[in-house]
């Protein structure tokens, strides 16, 4: 009976590495991908956010009363609760500074880690990008957000140049809004874009701090939030340098120095093997293995501050 019962667990073993292996060999963004219910645990930032998981998504209701979720087919309107709380809250507080309303573009997956294709971060739930286009005065249809692109605030062929017949101060009041809360680690724009913020921003200019420049970035905000407390397992970034960001460091951002494109290599270079599931933290697997499941789509609503956070 014993021999039976050891003979038993040793095989039960053996399957249970083999299934092991057998991820390790698939790359991670294919088997996040797959997944299209979060797990039904708490909520729980994994990991960096380029290289985690996520536990216990919560997703944003695809209609509010100030956004719209573009791109539904991505299934990528899933975040932490402070994420979904955030994005709530500043479409609220964005509209009652005179915005239409905000178009979301991805957050994560269901169960985060690294996407199939678009983005190296959005792994762990802190990540949404807000289109600089404002949400239209009805509501958008499924195919509409499947095809409406968001617009350029760059000229065409320029790499940082501003198209000033589009940016406004209406949308340097967003920015500045979308910085304002104490949970926002950083924003990600345009360097060219950065620069008009500097130049439009006053006398005030503490939150330029937290908005970065970065590559592309011309026709959305990309918004990372800190870790929230009681995620001892999410991997906090380093904060943003002192200053308003306004200086040598733009600077070198408005360079062709950034954009140049490097020389033909003599031998041409290996390219990096993809991102396996024994790259991300340990317990992403459990996560990814998780079959106790929430409903397709649900949906939570958490209710929004009384007071606005001033940014004047």
């Amino acid at each position: 009976m014993r021999i039976a019962l050891i003979a038993s667990l040793v095989s039960a073993l053996s399957l249970f590495g083999a299934a092991a292996s057998a991820q390790d060999s698939v790359p991670a963004k294919d088997l996040f991908a797959r997944v299209v219910t979060p797990t039904d645990t708490a909520p729980q930032s994994i990991g960096f956010y380029s290289r985690g998981c996520l536990a216990g998504a919560v997703a944003l209701p695809v209609n509010g009363p100030a956004w719209q979720v573009m791109r539904l087919s991505r299934n990528r309107n899933w975040g932490m609760p402070s994420l979904v709380n955030y994005i709530e809250r500043l479409a609220t507080d964005a509209q009652a500074d005179g915005w239409p309303g905000l178009l979301i573009g991805d957050m994560s997956q269901p169960r985060g880690g690294p996407l199939p294709f678009g983005h190296a971060s959005h792994q762990i739930g802190l990540d949404v990008d807000i289109w600089f286009d404002p949400m239209p005065n009805r509501k958008l249809t499924a195919e509409e957000r499947e095809q409406i692109s968001a617009s350029s605030y760059i000229r065409k062929g320029t790499n940082v140049t501003l198209d000033r017949s589009k940016w406004t101060s209406a949308h340097t009041r967003l920015v500045k809004r979308a910085a304002s809360y104490p949970e926002v680690d950083r924003i990600f724009v345009n360097a060219g874009i950065k620069k008009q913020l500097c130049a439009m921003a006053g006398s005030d200019r503490a939150w330029l701090r937290k908005v970065r420049p970065w590559y592309l970035h011309d026709d959305h905000l990309h918004v990372r939030l800190v870790c929230p407390p009681g995620n001892p397992g999410c991997k906090p970034q380093d904060p943003p340098p002192d200053g308003d960001g306004c200086g040598s460091n733009l600077s070198w951002w408005l360079s062709p120095a950034p954009y140049a494109r490097p020389g033909k290599p003599t031998k041409p270079a290996k390219p990096p093997p993809p991102l396996t599931l024994a790259g991300l933290p340990s317990q992403c697997r459990a996560v990814l293995s998780d079959a106790s499941v929430g409903v397709a789509g649900a949906e939570i609503n958490i209710p929004l501050p009384t007071a606005r956070p001033a940014t004047n």
